[in-house]
């Protein structure tokens, strides 16, 4: 363990002027990417499959798109240009975002920030974070809440060191179906979350911190260092590597040149959530592993973009971490699988490919292919192996749909293969703090989703997301495939596994909300979430109807899409 701190302290030694990341934000990154789709080619400004995206190469890929392909033609349109440009001004210089009536003569001069200094050696932006909501949950016999406080800086120093912080102090009634996945398979986690003790019945309450440094290491080849989280690829899920879990500690290289991008990613995962219904379990050093990863895409032609990944999941040789690391996973260039052979690792890796074809304007296609583990010759048999282990996923993105301006359709498809993800250990599964890095269902399942964006006023966005899964549960003693934490050597047989074995399972969940701008960055919303449930076990047989209001300052929605 000191090894691998010690390295990432002597990384950060020098640089040039470098952005920080715009926040991972499901509906502030559609804004972003919608406008690409609309222009019918591939915008070299940013590569959308490598998330969070730099906040100067947002500002270049929607001037780009503005100055080329003249895409921001509605109101609507025009009013989310400027809006990109005035969230992150320290690189549009947008006039746009200066403020007519600043509050006391020096508050909100700029309408993005609550405070700001804009010197040659100095950049710097604060703002307070806010999220108070309340509701009814139809399950449940009080009401359901939310209460977070924090506040938001970023800010670059000498124009060579950028850095990134977020904290809030969070306390939260959820909704019953939310409050039954904290306990499922008696991990006892908070979607999302890390550290937790509970808050009246229902309740949570938890701390979350996000914040790191970075720079320009060359031109074309950036690094930052901290804890945060990744979401790759171009859909709703990511079969890859999503940003369901919580934040945690990285060292990210990021080279894009030509037509190419070349991520390498270092992560420290927490290898077990450690608590019982009564919350985490403080003074307790909870285990540790790493993730290496790195994923490499290139633009081909005007319109096709493919990326390739590896990902290994390993841990020291004990149990209790003697400092012992695995220094091959720190090549950034080499294949994990050869590293593993040769070494004769047991860890885990993982492999497969991306794709985005941006195929006519307005109308565009992705998918991604995940390889756990994979014999072809037991594929052809067709006897279902239980070790054939990858997830597919396909979809489309249709904007401005059926001639409606800023009307934006997508549709997905995932399916998941039994014991996919899963390993022979907690320090080998494809998970953290208990939480899967990747779909929040574990495995086991098949999934369509369809979600319908319409803004017809500039401050307004009406959202439906919905979906429907089958999945097979597993129970108590008995491994079907679907809990990645579950030893994969315990599964149930060797032959004749397929999706969706073990106790049925189907969700059909159906979310509608109305978000509005109060100003820039504070919203309102109304929610609606029907979610039916039905299962031949008790515990997956229930149908929850929760309905929720509240005000959002400088923070995403908070969603729970499972």
């Amino acid at each position: 363990m000191k090894k691998i701190e010690f390295l990432f302290s002597f990384l950060p030694l020098a640089g040039f002027a470098q952005s920080t990341n715009a926040t991972l934000n499901e509906d502030y990154y559609h804004w972003v990417t919608r406008y690409e789709i609309k222009a019918g080619r591939i915008a070299p400004e940013v590569f959308t499959s490598v998330r969070p995206f730099q906040r100067k190469a947002i500002v270049a890929f929607i001037d780009s798109l503005e100055k080329r392909d003249h895409v921001f033609t509605s109101k609507a349109d025009q009013f989310d240009f400027q809006y990109l440009r005035n969230d992150n001004w320290e690189w549009s210089h947008a006039e746009t975002n200066n403020s007519v009536k600043p509050v006391w003569k020096g508050i909100y001069k700029k309408k993005s920030d609550f405070g700001y200094v804009d010197e040659p050696d100095f950049d710097f932006h604060v703002n307070p974070v806010l999220y108070l909501g309340l509701g009814k949950d139809n399950r449940l016999g009080e009401s359901i809440y939310i209460n977070s406080r924090g506040v938001e800086m970023r800010g670059m120093i000498d124009k060579k060191i950028g850095f990134y912080t977020f904290f809030t102090d969070n306390q939260m009634i959820l909704p019953a179906y939310v409050y039954s996945a904290l306990t499922l398979n008696n991990v006892f986690v908070v979607p999302h979350e890390e550290f937790w003790k509970t808050f009246k019945t229902h309740g949570v309450d938890f701390f979350q911190a996000r914040g790191y440094i970075d720079f320009n290491i060359s031109k074309h080849i950036y690094l930052q260092f901290g804890s945060d989280r990744t979401f790759i690829g171009n859909g709703f899920r990511s079969l890859i590597f999503s940003d369901y879990s919580p934040p945690n500690l990285f060292l990210r290289t990021n080279t894009k040149i030509w037509k190419i991008n070349y991520l390498f990613q270092l992560n420290r995962l927490t290898a077990n959530a450690i608590g019982t219904i009564n919350g985490s379990t403080a003074n307790k050093n909870y285990p540790v592993k790493f993730m290496a990863f790195h994923h490499a895409s290139i633009n081909i032609g005007k319109k096709f973009n493919l990326g390739v990944f590896e990902s290994v999941v390993f841990a020291p040789n004990d149990t209790i971490n003697k400092n012992t690391f695995q220094l091959n996973y720190l090549n950034p260039i080499i294949f994990y699988r050869a590293v593993e052979q040769q070494g004769g690792s047991p860890d885990n890796v993982l492999l497969g490919s991306d794709f985005k074809w941006n195929a006519h304007r307005n109308i565009s296609f992705y998918g991604q292919v995940v390889i756990d583990e994979f014999v072809l010759q037991q594929l052809k048999s067709g006897k279902g192996w239980w070790a054939n282990k990858f997830a597919l996923q396909g979809g489309l993105k249709y904007i401005d749909a059926f001639n409606v301006p800023n009307l934006d359709v997508q549709l997905e498809a995932n399916a998941v293969r039994p014991y996919t993800y899963s390993h022979d250990s907690q320090y080998s599964n494809y998970s953290n703090y208990n939480q899967p890095l990747a779909h929040p269902l574990g495995a086991n399942f098949m999934e369509g989703v369809a979600i319908l964006r319409y803004q017809p006023l500039p401050k307004l966005n009406l959202i439906v997301k919905s979906f429907y899964t089958k999945i097979g549960r597993d129970t108590a003693k008995v491994n079907w495939g679907s809990d990645i934490l579950k030893n994969n050597s315990t599964h149930q047989m060797d032959y004749g596994n397929k999706i969706g074995q073990g106790v049925k399972n189907t969700i059909a969940f159906l979310d509608l909300t109305a978000s509005y701008m109060l100003r820039h960055n504070l919203f309102i919303d109304i929610k609606q979430i029907i979610r039916r449930s039905n299962s031949p076990v008790a515990l997956y047989n229930n149908n929850s109807l929760v309905t929720s209001v509240s005000l959002r300052w400088n923070i995403p929605q908070r969603t729970y899409d499972f």
